[in-house]
């Protein structure tokens, strides 16, 4: 899952590096006052900006949708555990409490 995170990432910049790019182009061109050059220009900005837009909303979708479904699995296996083993359970409960109440006691 790490190198799909990273793959996506990725992704992202580079998205993210051609639509500045077209971006910059754009002003560029404005500066010539070439209406002709303008139009494309616009144009092609605009096309990335929508792909551009489009990657992100299903990344952010599909990312979501994994990033649950991880947490869903580790919750379950968290809940067998403690079933599993309940004393043992109470005993690391007590000790993570000990160990904070010594943290805060110090300030």
């Amino acid at each position: 899952m790490a190198n799909r995170t990273q793959e996506s990432t990725e992704q992202l910049k580079q998205d993210l590096q051609h639509l500045s790019q077209t971006i910059e182009e754009l002003v560029s061109a404005t500066a010539d006052d070439s209406r002709n050059n303008i139009k494309e220009l616009r144009a092609r900005a605009e096309k990335r900006l929508k792909d551009t837009r489009e990657r992100l909303e299903s990344r952010g979708e599909r990312l979501y949708g994994e990033a649950r479904e991880t947490l869903d699995q580790q919750v379950d296996a968290c809940d067998r555990y403690v079933r599993d083993n309940p004393w043992t359970s109470i005993g690391i409960g007590a000790g993570v409490g000990v160990v904070i109440g010594m943290l805060i006691g110090r300030r």
